[in-house]
């Protein structure tokens, strides 16, 4: 039984490789991605940036990041085909599910936390001002 998992992958393509060019290298990949049975949730073009330190003596780099939701394969048949690439200068790919599973069971302890809490006020309630203090211009007219 495979299962699904779902995976970001950054990478950086030569500042030197036109806008359409590196949007031509995402639509490639992606498609690599769909062929071998995984979806792509997202796709974000983070534009071109400086990089922390010099790549083949590059200092900046147009950086492109994916999220891929699938069984593993798909990663591996990317990574493989961004190794040989020479247009692609660094990627990285991250598992994530099992971060974001965590960070929504975490949201859900808080959330229940708080509103065990004396009082159980919301989040919007809490921001208001105090209902015994009376608002300027309700003490101008007491004068």
């Amino acid at each position: 039984m495979e299962t699904k998992r779902q995976y970001e992958v950054v990478f950086i393509v030569d500042p030197a490789v036109e806008e359409d060019e590196v949007t031509r290298l995402t639509d490639t990949l992606k498609q690599i991605a769909t062929d071998q049975g995984g979806v792509v949730t997202k796709t974000e073009s983070l534009g071109r940036r400086p990089l922390a330190y010099e790549i083949l003596r590059k200092t900046e780099g147009n950086f492109v990041l994916l999220e891929i939701e699938g069984s593993g394969k798909e990663i591996a048949e990317l990574e493989r085909r961004m190794r040989v690439n020479d247009r692609i200068i660094r990627y990285i790919t991250v598992r994530v599910d099992e971060d974001r599973r965590r960070a929504e069971k975490f949201k859900a302890k808080r959330a229940r936390k708080a509103e065990k809490k004396p009082g159980g006020q919301s989040a919007a309630s809490r921001t208001s001002a105090p209902p015994e203090f009376p608002a300027a211009d309700e003490t101008e007219d007491a004068a």
